[in-house]
């Protein structure tokens, strides 16, 4: 049975506006594109043949959206590879409880807080407290290509941190099936 509309948004439109806001600092054009993804998303749902599939096909759609809008504006952005996976509703935090990136996420604050202030701020402001590149550019009264960049060098700092801490392996999808320790902040 194919879901509605009304379903589909009030079960990701709020974490397909996140992920607009990733990509485009404009929360007026962020709200557009929003609109435009589930018109295509009403006009299309009939074509969908596999509804198991549907977080990655809208997760594709928007993919698609935010690149023809960078398109159309000029922008030199670059759309984030983030994953449908990051559709999935709250419900689904019992089943991270019991995945070895659960085991050390504990640790993963104290890792973000042993980076430089300058980085670590970046990293809690925009990825755990939901500011936008936009937002962390007037708090920190720099330009909103200098917040970016300096949350693109926290994450990159992270994963150096977080790759000399442990060692990790991944699955096709990208998620962490185990983790094997170096550090306290993962061990299990």
């Amino acid at each position: 049975m194919k879901q509605s509309t009304e379903i589909l948004w009030n079960n990701f439109s709020s974490y397909l506006l996140r992920f607009i806001l990733k990509n485009i600092s404009d929360v007026h054009a962020a709200e557009d594109i929003l609109q435009n993804v589930f018109i295509k998303i009403h006009s299309k749902i009939d074509t969908l043949k596999d509804e198991a599939k549907i977080k990655s096909w809208i997760f594709s759609i928007t993919r698609n959206a935010i690149t023809d809008y960078i398109r159309s504006t000029g922008c030199a952005c670059e759309v984030s590879t983030y994953s449908p996976e990051e559709f999935e509703k709250p419900d689904k935090a019992q089943d991270f409880e019991n995945t070895a990136a659960h085991e050390m996420a504990d640790g993963l604050r104290e890792i973000i807080l042993s980076l430089p202030e300058k980085y670590s701020q970046a990293l809690i402001l925009t990825e755990l407290e939901g500011m936008s590149h936009k937002e962390l550019a007037e708090k920190l009264s720099i330009s909103v290509s200098g917040a970016k960049s300096r949350v693109q060098r926290a994450k990159l700092l992270l994963k150096e941190n977080l790759m000399k801490c442990c060692h990790f392996e991944f699955d096709k999808h990208g998620t962490i099936t185990d983790i094997y320790p170096a550090c306290c902040c993962c061990r299990k």
